[in-house]
């Protein structure tokens, strides 16, 4: 198709199709014309390829047309509902892409400062006077080398300069796309104009799933001396962002799959238990016993509902669960576990994870030259679990980061310049070790748990694990370590892992149980009874404090356990597995709940 011919068509299919909606954008003060791909294929499918295979050609033709249509304003063509076939992972982007219109789903990771970036440098020959316009791609700045007027080589005056501003993303592959332990990939999205206003950048932080329509584009790698490098890294220019649903679940449920899951429910309401234990079984089946703490982490993984109160706190629905064990006895494979089943989980080391690795921090950005925000674990696990093995070892200073996550669950940052509050709506399940190692039979519980105990006090659960040596029960360790060696495959999870991350994914999507009359007074009496116990220690010291979070951890237990359930109102049964759980935590941890 020639230029002249595709200009005319692209005229007439705007004209035709898109008049009133671009009278809607003038009359509005806005700055982009969406057009639906569907819409453009449909009149000319001709069009429609030559836009996915030379989406700059077209783009900029869309540009000239707009212009051409209302010559008053800079109207900028953006495109979306491009066909499945442009879909593209991070890890599946190759040469053969570079050019072309594709789309990619994934999770902000960092976000730089918006600046402004020379698009345009007009020079003037000294000579004859002509312009030369030279778009500027890449990070230095190009010139021309002779007058294509006069044929003059040499200097030439700068005359003008054209600046659009520009930010950069870094988007990361979404964690329920990838297979089981895969790393999710990342790239650089280029965003320009009005993609960076303040209603959109305010949506594109750290943490925010997003769609970019882009052109996969090559940057070449400069070395130290300003030469480039014959290899290139690949970046994406977005041509239009949109931004998936925050509490949209990513896994693809089809109608398969509900037959399952809802099969799966008809054993839940003949049996609650069963199907409880099912899942209890499904959970490290690798490792023996720990039932009480694996129902624990089927609760979190199904979580609590988030409220709104009117006068606009938010009390959490996520459930946090520390379990403060001596070496060996199988912490790290649970999180490991964990990490690997649920959706949207992220495991760290407490090691090597530093406030701003699980929180949040400001990085500089070696495209732009300003600062950019990065997100840290508890952000982009945002709606999944955050799993932290080894939080003893983490700085004094990186535990008061968490404070904020773990109970307001947003995560502020004040640092070069860059204010800002994201989401950090995330379940932990971290694992800590004894102050000296191994438990002291001697001293407390809450003495030898090496946190602060404002930390403390906000998890839900707190487990221990003891490796006490007891005849009976090391031979059944031994047995059942030594049959999953011999025989791996008897060691298989109850329910499927695929189907369970579906089930969990339904189940948070589909239901929001409420508390009923009889469930709210079978847990208001154990919690009055609890808080006024006489079994405290010299002084009125307990070892752990009962305050009304505790109240708050029941309710979201409840809650959980009616979710599993697929109920929409929490029962009695459910309160009691919740306070179940509860009173086998504090007589753990030294308080006789009795």
């Amino acid at each position: 198709m020639m230029e002249e011919e595709m200009f005319e068509e692209l005229k007439r299919f705007v004209e035709r199709e898109y008049y009133d909606e671009l009278l809607k954008v003038v009359e509005r003060g806005k700055k982009a014309l969406i057009i639906d791909f569907q819409d453009l294929d449909r009149f000319n499918p001709e069009l429609g390829d030559k836009l996915l295979d030379d989406p700059e050609t077209v783009l900029e033709a869309l540009r000239k047309v707009l212009k051409e249509i209302e010559p008053d304003y800079d109207i900028v063509p953006r495109v979306t509902n491009l066909p499945e076939t442009r879909f593209l992972m991070v890890k599946d982007i190759r040469s053969k892409h570079i050019g072309k219109l594709v789309y990619l789903d994934g999770v902000v990771r960092l976000a730089s400062d918006v600046r402004p970036v020379a698009a345009i440098i007009v020079y003037q020959c000294p000579s004859c006077g002509y312009m030369i316009e030279v778009r500027q791609t890449g990070k230095l700045i190009k010139k021309p080398s002779r007058c294509p007027n006069c044929g003059r080589t040499g200097r030439f005056d700068v005359a003008d300069k054209r600046m659009v501003d520009t930010q950069r993303i870094v988007l990361e592959e979404i964690p329920e796309l990838l297979e089981g332990g895969e790393q999710p990939k990342r790239i650089s999205v280029f965003l320009q104009g009005d993609l960076v206003d303040p209603t959109i950048v305010r949506k594109t932080a750290p943490g925010s799933k997003v769609r970019v329509v882009g052109i996969v584009k090559e940057v070449p790698i400069y070395l130290r001396g300003g030469s480039k490098s014959t290899h290139f890294d690949l970046i994406v220019e977005a041509n239009n962002v949109e931004f998936l649903e925050k509490e949209y679940e990513e896994l693809e449920i089809d109608e398969e799959d509900v037959k399952k899951i809802r099969e799966l429910a008809e054993i839940g309401k003949k049996n609650p238990r069963k199907l409880i234990r099912m899942f209890v079984d499904s959970i490290a089946p690798t490792i023996w016993g720990y039932e009480k703490i694996k129902e624990a982490i089927v609760y979190q993984m199904f979580s609590g509902v988030k409220k709104k109160r009117p006068d606009k706190t938010v009390v959490r629905g996520d459930i946090h669960i520390l379990l403060v064990g001596d070496p060996g006895v199988a912490k790290s494979q649970i999180l490991k576990y964990v990490a690997a089943t649920a959706p949207k989980a992220r495991y760290v080391s407490g090691k090597g994870a530093t406030g701003a690795g699980l929180t949040a921090t400001v990085v500089k950005d070696e495209f732009l030259r300003g600062w950019a925000l990065e997100a840290g674990a508890l952000v982009l696990s945002s709606g999944g679990i955050c799993c932290i093995d080894e939080i003893d070892k983490m700085n004094k200073d990186d535990r008061v980061a968490m404070h904020e996550a773990l109970e307001q669950q947003t995560i502020s940052i004040s640092k070069a310049n860059i204010q800002a509050t994201l989401r950090a709506e995330t379940s932990v399940l971290a694992a800590a070790n004894p102050k000296l190692g191994r438990f002291n039979p001697y001293s407390t519980i809450a003495e030898q748990i090496d946190l602060p105990p404002t930390l403390i006090n906000r998890f839900d659960l707190i487990f221990t694990i003891r490796d006490l040596p007891a005849r009976e029960t090391d031979e059944k360790i031994a047995s059942y370590v030594l049959e999953t060696t011999m025989f791996p495959e008897k060691r298989k999870p109850v329910i499927d892992v695929e189907l369970m991350r579906k089930y969990i994914a339904y189940a948070k999507k589909h239901c929001k149980p409420m508390l009923t009359q009889q469930a709210m007074k079978e847990i208001k009496e154990f919690y009055v009874n609890l808080r006024n116990k006489r079994g405290m220690e010299e002084e009125g010291i307990r070892p752990i404090p009962i305050s009304p979070r505790q109240l708050e951890a029941i309710i979201r237990l409840s809650e959980a356990s009616a979710r599993l359930l697929l109920r929409d109102k929490v029962k009695v049964d459910d309160a009691k597995r919740a306070i179940s759980l509860v009173r086998y935590y504090l007589r753990q941890v030294g308080l006789d709940p009795e």
